[in-house]
């Protein structure tokens, strides 16, 4: 006969083996417990920026057996750069290492400029579908020349508060390179992406801002149904530096090292990959097969940069005085064309440069052209959005050099300073430029000591006008026109070459930033 199931020895022999296993497993848990509990739990406060805050609150979460919290806030690394100094807290992660430079130049603490990378993202020039097809997409990838060999409506965020905005101007910079002219090529490129530049990143987005593409963090590009363009040569990535900031106390850093490590472990490359973001060395994650875009350092001083971006965004009052004097049908052999159609040339590229908001007046002066004037006027003073709209630049175009015409200098820059102080417009940088390529020759007119004394009497710091000059060829007198722009706060620009008015007009351009 089979015994049955249920005697007592059966029974007896599970009760035993499930009262074993109950005592092992409680040690054995009670030991789990015990090696991870903690006498305290620290909690690391963390400013990171938006587009890496979630992913790094995840991996936060995922090890529940350390012995700290942390606290993520996401903030914008900008407004970060202000508040960090009132509410600092342990550790702050911005998109770019640009920030730790600038927030530490504002001086407010003594803060690191660099950081571990704990993640990136290449900037790219991401195209709507209908735009890249354009280009021949999907058959073949646009490049960044291509698209803006044309006016395409490409936005991008301020350069001075974004960093893929300055990737922008650095990327402009490498395609123009190589043009006959670089200083133009580069300056009328500057002068597209200004149309479309906004303040936030999100208001590139705006369904009521129609654009063709944008200049933006790869990980834009799938959240948006973007074409990535990626830009040859490489630019500056978002780099994510991971920085512990000055003042956290030794047990701080330490867990704000361990917490480090925990990021970048291979195990929260998951975390990273669902945002978008590449790893440090500028691999794919999360399985992806795209191609590895090394991360490209920022640039030491991008103050420069910003300087030539500011130059074409500033919106101002000029009056350009315009030297038609005979010497100016000189020719000049480098260039097969004289000194007035350089100048002229030069002229029109600067008028372009500015801000359809801009306002520009134009004088021609030599000696006698107005009866005993030397001056007269050739295009009122009007936005530049006006001048190029309605053709007026065929009448600077139609500008010829006067036959033996000499240079009254002294009396047209008194009087078209003169108007310039009448007609002083706040909320724009109030400006005099002459274009020259010699020196005063009327003895008629009023002397050099006169014309300084007069500007003087002309100032007035509240309301500032500045006279800029720029000198071309071997008759100029350097001193002179320096002597005359310094009078107003101003300064002169001058090179021997007429072939070099651009770049001098471009080194004057940037003057403008210290007014």
């Amino acid at each position: 006969m089979a015994r049955r199931s249920d005697s007592p020895v059966v029974i007896l022999s599970i009760l035993l083996v499930l009262s074993l296993a109950g005592w092992f497993g409680f040690d054995y848990l009670h030991a789990r417990l015990s090696s991870s509990s903690c006498d305290t739990v620290a909690t690391l406060s963390v400013v990171a920026a938006p587009s890496i805050a979630s992913a790094v609150a995840r991996v936060s979460e995922q090890d529940g057996a350390a012995c700290y919290r942390v606290e993520v806030i996401a903030r914008d690394s900008a407004e970060a750069v202000e508040s960090l100094a009132q509410a600092k807290p342990d550790v702050w992660i911005p998109e770019s290492s640009q920030w730790l430079l600038r927030a530490q130049r504002r001086g407010a603490w003594d803060i690191p400029v660099t950081g571990p990378s704990i993640a990136s993202s290449p900037i790219v020039l991401g195209l709507t579908e209908t735009a890249a097809r354009q280009f021949g997409w999907p058959e073949r990838t646009p490049t960044w020349a291509q698209v803006f060999s044309g006016e395409p409506a490409i936005g991008l965020v301020d350069p001075a508060v974004d960093p893929a905005g300055l990737s922008a101007l650095i990327a402009t910079g490498e395609l123009t390179g190589s043009a006959p002219d670089p200083a133009g090529s580069y300056a009328l490129t500057l002068r597209k992406l200004t149309k479309h530049t906004v303040q936030k990143r999100a208001e590139l987005f705006d369904p009521a801002r129609p654009l063709d593409g944008v200049v933006t963090p790869e990980s834009d590009l799938g959240k948006h149904g973007l074409v990535g363009v990626y830009a040859d040569p490489a630019v500056p990535s978002l780099d994510y530096p991971y920085v512990v900031l000055p003042g956290s106390d030794q047990g701080k850093r330490d867990v704000a090292q361990q917490f480090l490590s925990r990021l970048l472990d291979q195990t929260s490359a998951g975390q990273f990959a669902e945002e978008g973001l590449r790893g440090p060395d500028g691999r794919a994650l999360g399985g992806s097969s795209a191609a590895v875009v090394r991360p490209v350092a920022p640039p030491a001083d991008p103050d420069q940069l910003l300087n030539q971006w500011a130059a074409v965004n500033r919106s101002a009052r000029m009056q350009v005085l315009l030297d038609v004097s005979g010497s100016m049908a000189q020719v000049v052999p480098k260039a097969a064309t004289d000194r007035m159609t350089l100048t002229i040339q030069a002229a029109e590229l600067g008028i372009r440069l500015f801000k359809p908001t801009t306002k520009i007046g134009l004088w021609r002066f030599s000696t006698n052209l107005d009866g005993d004037k030397d001056y007269k006027e050739l295009l009122p003073v009007r936005p530049v959005g006006e001048l190029l709209a309605d053709g007026s630049l065929d009448e600077l175009r139609k500008v010829k050099a006067i036959h033996n015409g000499a240079t009254g200098l002294y009396d047209s820059v008194l009087a078209a300073y003169t108007s310039a102080r009448q007609n002083w417009e706040p909320g724009r940088i109030n400006l005099v430029v002459v274009l020259t390529d010699g020196k005063n020759e009327d003895p008629q007119g009023i002397t050099q000591e006169q014309l300084l004394a007069q500007l003087a009497e002309l100032q007035d710091p509240k309301r500032p006008l500045q006279i800029i000059g720029i000198g071309i060829g071997p008759d100029i007198d350097p001193v002179e026109l320096r002597a005359i722009s310094r009078a107003t706060g101003g300064d002169a620009y001058t090179t021997e070459d007429p072939t070099k008015i651009v770049d001098v007009f471009y080194a004057a351009m940037g003057r403008l930033l210290e007014t």
